[in-house]
């Protein structure tokens, strides 16, 4: 059975720590599908020069933030890697060259969303890295490259945020949500359900978009979400909203 894709909008570090309606609801959507044998994330928190993937045998929780409480660099999520996979992956992206990265791990991006998804962390876990040399119509040709893996019972996980400013968020839970954030979020949203891939991969020009996406890192995981979707495939949008003002909690599943 093919598997979904999935792109979760991750939001804070602190959600691993503090569970509700959106821990809920990827808590849901894992339930919802068959599982996995093995997860292929590809998290916002890795972006390298180059194309590198997780290949050791047991993965290290990277507690990749600062300033946060010490019960947040506690928590582990001790999945198996999947050295197998890992060099399935680099065939299946030849020409390009794929390192075989023996030291990152599972960066919070991937780590604090699979503990809800997956609590009892026994399936294996492989991250790709986002190469910060490419273009975005690059890393959605490499997304299309991945579709494969889908039939043999790998979820592909995007994570990021569609709308991810830092500099522009408020720490209130309450604050109004700017003009641009909410232009931006719906533009997005309005395109993936239309289909319409092009202004995806060209979301600088979409409305509030430099200061939506002011660097790519958490947009681009979106991208390869898209990109193993079959034509025919439903698609929807089972989570949606923007936090703090900037971040958007947009998810998105296919198939």
């Amino acid at each position: 059975m093919k598997l979904p894709a999935l792109f979760i909008g991750h939001g804070s570090p602190m959600l691993a720590l503090e569970a509700g309606p959106y821990t809920e609801a990827w808590a849901q959507l894992a339930s919802e599908m068959p599982r996995p044998r093995a997860i292929l994330a590809i998290s916002a928190h890795w972006f390298t020069q180059g194309l590198g993937v997780t290949a050791m045998e047991a993965p290290r929780t990277i507690h990749d933030f600062y300033g946060f409480p010490p019960a947040l660099y506690e928590l582990r999520y001790p999945a198996p890697g999947d050295p197998a996979l890992a060099q399935r992956l680099a065939t299946l992206l030849a020409p390009a060259s794929v390192v075989a990265d023996q030291e990152w791990g599972l960066d919070h991006g991937t780590w604090a969303v699979l503990r809800y998804m997956y609590p009892q962390a026994d399936i294996p876990v492989v991250q790709l890295s986002l190469d910060a040399s490419l273009t975005a119509q690059a890393h959605y040709a490499l997304g299309q490259l991945l579709a494969p893996l889908r039939a043999d019972g790998v979820l592909v996980l995007g994570s990021g945020n569609v709308v991810h400013n830092l500099r522009l968020m408020s720490r209130s839970e309450t604050a109004a949500t700017p003009a641009w954030a909410s232009e931006f979020n719906a533009a997005v949203r309005s395109a993936i359900l239309s289909g319409k891939h092009e202004q995806l991969i060209q979301y600088p020009e979409l409305p509030g978009a430099q200061r939506a996406v002011p660097t790519p890192e958490h947009y681009l995981p979106l991208l390869y979400a898209l990109a193993v979707r079959a034509a025919d495939e439903p698609l929807s949008i089972p989570i949606d909203g923007l936090e703090y003002a900037a971040i958007s909690m947009m998810c998105v599943k296919v198939g």
